[in-house]
């Protein structure tokens, strides 16, 4: 950078050597605002394909099964005791083969034994059963300590 004047020996004054920048700052502020005037706006949609028409009516409730485990780790199939895993898993398969298969409504009690609760919820996925819900499962989570 050139503070003061320079002289040279016949008087005149040096010639400056270094290139103005200003119009070129000015010239790359221009191309930039006209790059960003003529980039398209990025949208940011997912385009789903709706279904035409209207929507079908359920006309009857939907069907569902209560399978509880009591807390003598009992099976009951809509309150009525299963006698053993067998007899549990011919009524599941049952339910399975049916083209609109019920709500499996799933109610383990908490004192209930854990290879009990497993396997119920093992032979319903092995099956094929797809409407499976839990209930109860507050008996399951840990208790707040109190002091």
């Amino acid at each position: 950078m050139n503070i003061g004047q320079s002289e040279s020996a016949n008087g005149d004054p040096d010639v400056m050597v270094e290139m103005n920048t200003t119009p070129l700052i000015d010239v790359m502020l221009v191309l930039l605002v006209m790059l960003i005037i003529t980039i398209p706006i990025q949208l940011h949609a997912v385009n789903v394909d709706m279904p035409m028409g209207a929507p079908q009516t359920q006309t009857e409730p939907p069907k569902f099964v209560t399978i509880e485990v009591n807390a003598n780790s009992q099976v009951l199939w809509n309150g009525q005791v299963v006698s053993d895993r067998a007899a549990l898993e011919t009524k599941m398969q049952l339910e399975a083969a049916k083209p609109d298969q019920p709500e499996i409504h799933f109610m383990p009690n908490g004192a209930a034994k854990y290879d009990v609760v497993a396997g119920v919820m093992a032979s319903a996925q092995r099956l094929g059963l797809q409407k499976i819900g839990m209930g109860n499962i507050e008996a399951f989570a840990p208790q707040a300590k109190t002091k």
